[in-house]
């Protein structure tokens, strides 16, 4: 069979410790170009909103992240299934249970029988919203179902940030006191990224298209 040109995926996953501000990025960026991105909720949240425990226990802390792993490959799945054409923008992605698994983050992904090589591939790019614990600031907001205590979000954001730096294509939007000046750039980020995987993808099928 010969080479069939590539068909546009373009899947960003948004991450960062709690309190960074990538939820609003991901809603902020979907109403700016509407029909050409598709956002991703965050797994974790579906699951403890309807009702998923919360526990403690190092057994039963591993057996939810298993849970919450297993959802958000298979909601990103779906929606690429769903949306072929469309930009992926994924709310969290299936890396962050490494950053709240009670062993060494290598043992997730042994768990979850795969590799972290093999998780990061998944994404074209990463875009790392760092906490606002960072700084001390609260991390309120909209979202209940965020516990955290600022000291567990700057050692989140930490372990986040370790993990999802090894992603050939890391973006940092770093803490700004001004919570608007740090979406703006966010937003630019996304947007520089998804332009730059554009036209990688039309140099690759022009390349397809000439052989």
């Amino acid at each position: 069979m010969p080479p069939q040109p590539n068909n546009g995926r373009c899947r960003i996953v948004l991450t960062g410790g709690p309190g960074g501000g990538k939820t609003t990025a991901a809603d902020l960026f979907r109403r700016e170009i509407g029909d050409q991105v598709v956002v991703v909720p965050e797994a974790a949240t579906i699951l403890f909103a309807g009702g998923f425990p919360r526990v403690d226990e190092p057994h039963a802390v591993r057996a939810v992240q298993t849970a919450i792993y297993h959802l958000q490959r298979n909601l990103e799945d779906v929606q690429a299934v769903r949306f072929p054409g469309r930009i992926l923008l994924c709310d969290r992605g299936t890396c962050d249970g490494a950053a709240y698994w009670t062993q060494v983050s290598e043992d997730f992904f042994a768990a979850m029988e795969t590799s972290i090589e093999a998780e990061l591939a998944r994404y074209d790019a990463v875009i790392f919203f760092e906490s606002a614990a960072v700084a001390g600031l609260g991390i309120e907001g909209g979202n209940l179902q965020r516990t955290e205590n600022l000291d567990e979000a700057r050692a989140l954001d930490a372990a986040l940030r370790e993990i999802w730096s090894r992603h050939p294509r890391f973006v940092l939007v770093p803490h700004n006191p001004s919570f608007f000046k740090k979406i703006t750039f966010g937003l630019a980020s996304i947007e520089s990224i998804v332009s730059q995987l554009k036209a990688e993808h039309r140099a690759a099928n022009n390349a397809v298209v000439e052989d």
